[in-house]
């Protein structure tokens, strides 16, 4: 980017292409409102919903559109902004938009709009990673979540702590420089202010793994031998002949993937397998056995089918003894055909679906318990490394103010701390990094 990039008035097309109903174009900078002018028929008034026409310099009518215009600061970037809301066909919108580049704008950068408006003070920097959060959420909690954390929570909880900790800073820092005049605080009490800040900082970074399967999901393999039912157990899922089931053994080579929403959570539904100890002359079902074992490692959740009929053979308890250390749910399949029943076994039959539902609630209940309903929540792996550098500051700054050592040596480990908390919300950021997190945009936002 050129030395007067951040100052050239940008466009793009911000919403998807393809054929739709409405498409919209996005223009802000200082010519917004002159390439406006130029191009729209109607009058622009702002504060108000302007309809007219797009036309070329010729006059020619390109579309009818609706041009809504935002005066600086009150837009989304800070700047002068155009919105214009054409028809969604594709060679419309980018009929619109070369014509907003030949009067001046340039094609905006990925994620350059919210750059803007994180540089003219709109957003902090974890409110502009919410936005690119919620472009690109899968599940409806993690939507929640990053809107949550747009409309500020994150950040408020931040400036709570750094409140705090650069009121202990500032109370060394007092007692260091004016030591006449200012007493030193009591290691008593810089030790209750530190392990407060510590807390609160604890308090967020539980939320990193419920963060990582809100955003991600989580992997729930089928596992068992051949013919106990694991594919017909996917299809019931999926509510669909998605597996082929047959008695033949081996019938399922590779591991077939489904995705699910298990209440707001977006859960990747694995049919491996049979896994049997004998030796197939069947090359293919011998490596597909050897997939299986590998998604069953892989998994956030193992599915262990066998068939209740025949009980526990030993070639299901070799498989148990594999998953032993995986986070499972022990499933006895064809439970219609059996009357007397263990405990710490889930019943179900594919057949009847008996006990399908009350699966479900239980894979649901296992999946919510791996995640929290924490207000603050960080989403991403630069806001979590963040708060761990804070944390190891302010613990070093801990022993030391155990040891009574000198408020000096103290100040230096809770300065660093406060530095970490900056990066968070964007207040202390290199170029390289900014850079980077803005990258992850798509262009147009």
């Amino acid at each position: 980017m050129n030395i007067n990039a951040e100052f050239e008035t940008i466009t793009a097309i911000a919403t998807p292409l393809g054929t739709g109903g409405v498409g919209v174009i996005r223009i802000s900078g200082d010519k917004s409102f002159d390439i406006a002018e130029k191009i729209f028929s109607g009058k622009i008034s702002v504060g108000k919903i302007n309809y007219g026409k797009i036309v070329d310099e010729n006059n020619i009518v390109m579309d009818e559109v609706i041009l809504l215009p935002f005066k600086n600061p009150h837009s989304y970037t800070g700047e002068d902004v155009i919105e214009i809301q054409c028809h969604g066909g594709v060679k419309v919108l980018k009929n619109i938009l070369d014509l907003i580049l030949s009067n001046g704008a340039r094609i905006a950068q990925r994620g350059e709009f919210t750059k803007r408006a994180f540089l003219n003070h709109k957003l902090d920097l974890s409110q502009a990673e919410a936005v690119c959060d919620l472009i690109h959420a899968k599940t409806s909690k993690f939507a929640v979540k990053s809107a949550q954390n747009l409309s500020g929570v994150l950040s408020q909880k931040i400036e709570k702590i750094k409140k705090s900790i650069f009121d202990t800073l500032s109370k060394i820092i007092a007692g260091i420089d004016f030591p006449e005049d200012v007493k030193e605080p009591e290691y008593e009490d810089l030790e209750n202010e530190i392990n407060s800040a510590l807390f609160e900082i604890r308090e967020i970074l539980k939320s990193a793994d419920s963060s990582n399967i809100l955003r991600q999901g989580i992997k729930i393999a089928i596992v068992g031998k051949p013919n106990v039912g694991k594919s017909s157990l996917f299809n019931s899922f999926l509510n669909l002949d998605r597996a082929i089931v047959t008695d033949i053994a081996g019938t399922t080579r590779d591991v077939l993937t489904e995705s699910l929403d298990f209440d707001g959570i977006s859960v990747t539904l694995l049919d491996t397998a049979g896994i049997r100890d004998e030796n197939t002359s069947d090359k293919v079902e011998e490596i597909g056995i050897q997939y299986s074992k590998q998604t069953a490692q892989q998994a956030d959740l193992v599915l262990f089918l066998y068939d209740a009929s025949k009980g526990l053979t030993k070639e299901d308890i070799e498989i148990m003894d594999f998953i032993k250390d995986k986070n499972h749910i022990k499933i006895a399949n064809k439970s219609d055909l059996i009357e007397n029943k263990e405990n710490n076994v889930f019943y179900l039959s594919t057949k009847t679906k008996d006990g399908f539902e009350e699966l479900k609630e239980k894979i649901k209940e296992i999946i919510n318990h791996k995640t929290i309903e924490d207000t603050e929540f960080v989403t991403n792996s630069r806001q979590q490394d963040c708060l761990r550098k804070a944390e190891k500051s302010l613990v070093q700054a801990l022993e030391t103010t155990k040891r009574k050592d000198l408020q000096d040596l103290i100040s230096i480990d809770v300065k660093a701390a406060l530095l970490s908390l900056e990066e968070i919300t964007g207040e202390v950021i290199t170029d390289d990094i900014l850079n980077n997190i803005f990258e992850n945009f798509c262009i147009g936002k």
